[in-house]
């Protein structure tokens, strides 16, 4: 009877460790799922919301002409004209950006510029800057190019410009980016407009 007992004690404990060994086997199962579920959320999390993208630099594609005198036969032109700049930052943080010009040149030569104040862009946002710009070919050496742009009504410009700031993600994380500009511009001087804007 005393075997008895101790063969059925013996079974008990055995069954109760191997209880324990299963709680614990599920335990640490239920934990390792959990870190891997951790890591990936800290993974998309640093590969969307914490990785800082460049923003973005454009002019709007219409522009108002304010003032226009042209002659071919001369060759020249003096022009002023309204239009948008727009910096886009598609980050979750705001875009803090020192002030900058934007160059406009003709052939490779400066015809007119435009101060952009520093300012500041919203997280995933996009801000809006209105500038009046004057461009003119004064500083133009060789016109013969020119003289045939304007003859036909057109006048072809190029816009360059660079704003330098810092993206701030997570009020703890600063990052140095770049916004640039790039266009190619065509003016239909005969209609007074913007006739095509290509940016880069």
């Amino acid at each position: 009877m005393a075997e008895k007992d101790g063969d059925h004690e013996a079974n008990a404990y055995h069954q109760s460790e191997e209880r324990k060994r299963q709680k614990k086997i599920k335990r640490l199962k239920y934990f390792g799922i959990f870190i891997v579920f951790q890591v990936i959320v800290i993974t998309i999390f640093s590969l969307t919301v914490m990785k800082a993208k460049t923003p973005k630099l454009k002019l709007a594609s219409n522009a108002y002409i304010q003032t226009l005198t042209y002659s071919p036969a001369t060759p020249s032109f003096d022009m002023s004209f309204v239009t948008q700049v727009r910096v886009r930052n598609p980050n979750w943080g705001p875009f803090k950006f020192r002030d900058g010009t934007i160059v406009f040149t003709y052939q490779g030569v400066v015809v007119g510029q435009v101060y952009i104040p520093n300012g500041k862009v919203g997280l995933r946002s996009t801000k809006k800057i209105t500038v009046l710009v004057n461009v003119n070919s004064n500083a133009l050496p060789g016109k013969s190019a020119l003289g045939n742009e304007l003859s036909n009504g057109l006048l072809l410009l190029t816009s360059t410009a660079e704003l330098k700031g810092k993206v701030e993600l997570m009020l703890i994380m600063k990052t140095k980016k770049t916004a640039e500009l790039s266009c190619s511009m065509v003016f239909n001087l005969a209609a007074r407009t913007l006739q095509n804007l290509d940016c880069n």
